[in-house]
């Protein structure tokens, strides 16, 4: 068995293995003499069938086997010698003429080789790290989402400025048929709230989608139309109105309260303000943190030069799923893949460089352990104690789903926390409203 490799360039290799026959007829010659014993031949008694007749028919098949086995190994083993780094798997060439009748063999494999580069966090312009502060009106604003969800629907027969409608949007050529319920506040502008208002119940109402609501996310939500349809739509829809409903504010009171979060947890409107500026806190962080993470892996990728070996990978593609692609699929599946490889590569090129990151099957377990007590407590199970709470740690990590889940939420938090500390980033306090102006240019 020689192995011999050929660099083409940084990225590109080719492997030829060349097997003689010492290589695999040891455990062919031990097979066939089994069949020998056991093969079942009509016109032969079992354990006397000719050893020509054997080789003819079983030689060859167990010569494929054996040599297959061979060459997966010792890509394997030689791949894991030389420490390479691959990108997909080693791809053979094609070979129509082999002839499975002869002694020694030669294989052709290319290899698609990972590129080297280094990552400089420093190196990108300065990132915008968001902190979002519930101000007075955020927490207002959510006070009186509050109160009308909890307050009493009172139907009407006219509709007024303020009021909850449903209905139906309707245009067949754009395929709308969508059953909504919003309230009229989300309208954009007078012209469209002077359209509903003093309608009744039965009334057909005719109207534009370009700047209907103040949000273009509600176009989407209430015509249940694509995110990329409901920024440009603008045609016609009728809107039939079948409920009129305004809301009675719910009281700020200990009902309330306990209905909110539980019997005696809040006992006064200042302790509900400080409960939602807490919940706030946390929901902002989450989204804030979502958004530096996609930034920064965005900078990374754009900022963090090297070459693939894409025509290499263009071809693994076309034979490395369940169906094989042509040639034009493949390369529009690279194209769609290549922003998610290159991350990949940036990340894996971190964590090797600062083993900090590396995660460890105890942190794994702390991380389990912790999410938890989280769970229990928000089923009010406050008391668990450290056994039964490992007694569950034990069971979901036996779970390689859970375990896989887990593993990337703990992982994306490390990453997180080692961007904030070492990218380029300049932080900023904004509201709610300003950040997903800024954020999202809504």
């Amino acid at each position: 068995m020689n192995i011999k490799r050929t660099d083409l360039d940084a990225l590109n290799a080719t492997l030829n293995l060349h097997i003689e026959k010492a290589d695999y007829i040891e455990p062919v010659e031990k097979q066939l003499a089994n069949y020998r014993k056991t093969a079942v031949i009509p016109g032969f008694r079992k354990g006397h069938v000719p050893a020509g007749l054997v080789n003819k028919k079983y030689r060859t098949p167990l010569v494929i086997e054996a040599i297959n086995k061979i060459i997966q190994q010792q890509l394997n083993d030689y791949i894991a010698a030389e420490k390479l780094d691959l990108l997909g798997n080693p791809l053979p060439q094609k070979q129509d003429d082999i002839n499975w009748e002869g002694d020694d063999f030669n294989f052709e494999f290319e290899l698609g080789i990972a590129p080297k580069f280094e990552v400089d966090l420093k190196a990108n312009k300065e990132i915008i790290a968001y902190t979002i502060k519930a101000d007075d009106k955020t927490i207002n604003d959510q006070i009186d989402r509050i109160r009308l969800q909890y307050g009493k629907i009172i139907g009407k027969k006219e509709v007024a400025a303020g009021d909850q409608v449903t209905g139906v949007f309707r245009n067949d050529d754009a395929g709308i048929n969508a059953d909504a319920t919003f309230n009229l506040d989300k309208l954009e502008g007078e012209s469209n709230l002077k359209t509903f208002v003093g309608s009744k119940p039965g009334d057909k109402l005719e109207l534009k989608t370009k700047d209907l609501f103040a949000d273009a996310h509600d176009l989407m939500t209430f015509l249940k139309i694509e995110h990329d349809l409901a920024h440009d739509l603008n045609v016609t829809v009728t809107f039939e109105l079948s409920e009129v409903n305004t809301r009675e504010k719910a009281t700020l009171n200990q009902e309330l309260f306990d209905k909110l979060f539980g019997a005696g947890v809040i006992s006064s409107e200042e302790g509900l303000r400080e409960k939602l500026r807490e919940d706030a806190s946390r929901q902002f962080a989450q989204q804030t943190d979502q958004k530096l993470l996609t930034d920064v892996t965005e900078a990374l990728i754009n900022n963090t030069n090297f070459e693939l070996p894409a025509a290499f990978l263009k071809r693994w593609i076309m034979t490395a799923g369940e169906q094989e692609l042509n040639e034009e699929e493949a390369a529009t599946e690279f194209e769609r893949s290549e922003k998610g490889l290159r991350y990949q590569l940036i990340e894996s090129k971190i964590m090797r460089d600062h083993e900090e990151l590396q995660l460890k099957f105890e942190e794994l377990q702390a991380y389990s352990r912790n999410q938890i007590r989280v769970q229990m407590a928000q089923f009010g199970h406050n008391e668990a104690t450290d056994e039964e709470v490992d007694n569950i740690v034990a069971r979901v990590l036996s779970n390689q789903e859970e375990v896989k889940r887990m593993s990337e939420q703990l992982q994306n938090e490390k990453m997180l926390d080692f961007f904030k500390n070492n990218a380029n980033l300049e932080t900023k306090e904004v509201t709610y409203e300003e950040f997903i102006k800024e954020a999202y240019d809504a």
